[in-house]
């Protein structure tokens, strides 16, 4: 089995474990969409370099089903897996809390893990870096109307409306490469690389706390 076939199988079985309500088969579900269309993307040759886009997508992707089995996951996924079964939280809410954690954190750790795996450069990465970004940004669109919570728009002054209103991918996606970019920039200064790793989980599991505030 190739490694991205491997990961949705990975994928698909915790689809089928998880109740369909918990917060991490929500994140699942979506994420296993955008998995699968990366899979055909490359497959069609849609990404300039093949072989980095899906090194890329699978170290991304290994990071998400790291952090979902394991007994002690990173500070980021923590409100996500804290929070997956809490009756006031809205499945568009869990989403959104699992593409913050992934973006805000697990890619730019994804780009450095590739480019050692590779021997490459970031920049080397960065077409394929902005395809993949492209494609969850195509989805994003179709995540919020399939999990919006009612046929109507939200009311103004309903909270989940702020909430969604002070979060972007497009800001997340960006922030993930100049961190992937710094943290390679630190690969000869290892104690700095790990305290920075360390803040900018801290930072995202803090943002990702505030998207499962209470709504419901």
């Amino acid at each position: 089995m190739v490694p991205m076939e491997a990961v949705l199988a990975r994928m698909r079985a915790l689809d089928e474990r998880l109740p369909e309500r918990d917060g991490v088969a929500v994140f699942n579900r979506v994420y296993l969409t955008v998995t699968q269309t990366l899979h055909e993307g490359i497959a069609y040759g849609a990404f300039p370099s093949p072989r980095r886009a899906e090194t890329l997508s699978v170290r991304f992707a290994e990071r998400y089903l790291t952090a979902v089995e394991a007994d002690r996951a990173p500070a980021c996924w923590r409100p996500l897996l804290q929070y997956r079964r809490h009756p006031g939280i809205r499945p568009l809410q869990h989403a959104l809390a699992g593409i913050n954690a992934h973006i805000g954190h697990d890619l730019a750790l994804a780009v450095v893990a590739t480019c050692r795996s590779l021997d490459c450069e970031p920049a080397a990465l960065e077409a394929d870096f902005d395809r993949v970004g492209d494609t969850l940004v195509s989805l994003e669109e179709q995540i919020r109307e399939d999990l919006m919570p009612g046929p109507d728009l939200l009311e103004v002054a309903d909270p989940l409306t702020h909430l969604l209103g002070a979060w972007s991918l497009d800001r997340a996606r960006a922030g993930a490469w100049a961190s992937a970019r710094l943290l390679w920039s630190l690969r000869r200064s290892p104690d700095l690389a790990e305290e920075f790793t360390d803040s900018l989980d801290a930072g995202v599991g803090l943002v990702g706390r505030c998207l499962l505030t209470p709504t419901g």
